[in-house]
């Protein structure tokens, strides 16, 4: 084994994160009083297809008196899910068309996704990954050498996105030894890291964690949330830990029927991130994978929801809405159109849904 592969296999050796088993989780969830008995063995063929594993903290955030708790709805599987209709996909954005290494995806010229770990703390139950995780632990130590040598090899990568599973799983060595890998080629300028894990597992968030992450500036963390109930006083505050370190935060939110879709609950969430200096980003519309036709809004209802947020929410809780179009080919804007033209003028609706007229200078070229 030479230097680099060495190096690799510290980064992943004892790589253990808890519930990487696909079903482990329904025997928590039986001991929590989430399910009964009679649950647990219907939702077995559920389990054995898609990963399940919810943390304590998610656990203590659920009401078990609302049969419609947000936080549940989000991680206690359902049978719903083994309804699948034929538009849905198992790589509903095409990963794998996009996969030129195992463990990278490389979609956009000048960013790619290096994902070293398929394991998460939690298993949502509208993952477009669902397929892919809470199998196999992580890769290789091979298969993350030969990754990290795509990235050395493609000097148009400016950005590196940490993903998965989720990387914060990762010990902080081990993060380290990754993070270092990528901060030694020339042309990655920045790393993002996308994670649950300050919501979902805040005990993780230790001070040689935040450390880690602060020696790789410039360096962001994405948080993935979807209710502002997710959010424990512990959760706040590790999430205060990092913006405290100088780590910029970001948030993405998938669009979910009965969990977000309202003007209310979106954005009281957008309000608690704003609050906690996490700058919303994204608003995903549900992607197509397989058994998640009941979380899915129509377009039509997420634009409807975003015009309204426009108007009655600040404009730092305004995340772009946007798409994943299946097959691979990115995400695309699909919010609510304001400006149309209309003859020698353009139309301009404010935010009241008045029209306003908008005469725009023409220039000579000169």
């Amino acid at each position: 084994m030479d230097g680099t592969q060495a190096k690799a296999a510290d980064i992943l050796a004892e790589t253990k994160p808890e519930a990487s088993q696909k079903g482990s989780g329904l025997a928590q969830l039986r001991q929590a009083g989430h399910i009964t008995d009679a649950q647990r063995n219907s939702l077995e063929p559920v389990a054995a297809q898609f990963g399940v594993a919810v943390t304590p903290q998610m656990l203590r955030q659920i009401d078990p008196q609302n049969p419609s708790d947000p936080v549940a709805a989000q991680f206690v599987p359902s049978l719903n899910e083994l309804d699948i209709n034929d538009k849905e996909l198992s790589d509903p954005i095409g990963d794998h068309h996009h996969s030129p290494v195992k463990g990278i995806i490389h979609r956009y010229p000048d960013r790619v996704l290096l994902t070293p770990v398929h394991v998460c703390p939690v298993y949502c139950r509208f993952c477009f990954r669902r397929e892919d995780v809470g199998g196999q632990d992580s890769l290789s130590a091979n298969e993350l050498e030969a990754a990290l040598n795509y990235i050395r090899s493609n000097p148009e990568v400016w950005e590196v996105i940490l993903s998965g599973g989720d990387p914060l799983i990762l010990s902080p060595r081990r993060l380290n030894n990754i993070l270092q890998s990528l901060r030694d080629i020339p042309h990655v300028k920045v790393i993002r890291i996308h994670s649950r894990v300050p919501v979902v597992s805040p005990e993780k968030i230790t001070d040689e964690l935040t450390a880690t992450l602060r020696a790789a500036n410039p360096l962001y963390v994405v948080i993935h949330t979807n209710h502002a109930q997710e959010f424990s006083s512990t959760a706040l505050n590790a999430c205060a830990k990092l913006a405290d370190a100088g780590i910029p935060l970001l948030s993405q939110t998938v669009l979910l029927r009965g969990i977000n879709d309202t003007p209310e609950t979106l954005g009281a969430l957008m309000r608690l991130l704003v609050e906690n200096r996490i700058k919303p980003y994204y608003l995903h519309h549900a992607d197509r994978a397989k058994g998640t036709g009941h979380f899915r809004t129509s377009i039509k209802e997420g634009q409807a929801l975003m015009r309204q947020m426009r108007g009655d929410y600040s404009g730092l809780c305004q995340p772009q809405y946007v798409l994943d179009i299946p097959g691979g080919a990115g995400k695309s804007p699909v919010g609510p159109q304001y400006i149309k033209r209309e003859g020698g003028l353009w139309e301009v609706t404010d935010f009241n849904d008045r029209i306003h007229s908008y005469a725009e200078k023409r220039t000579t070229g000169k």
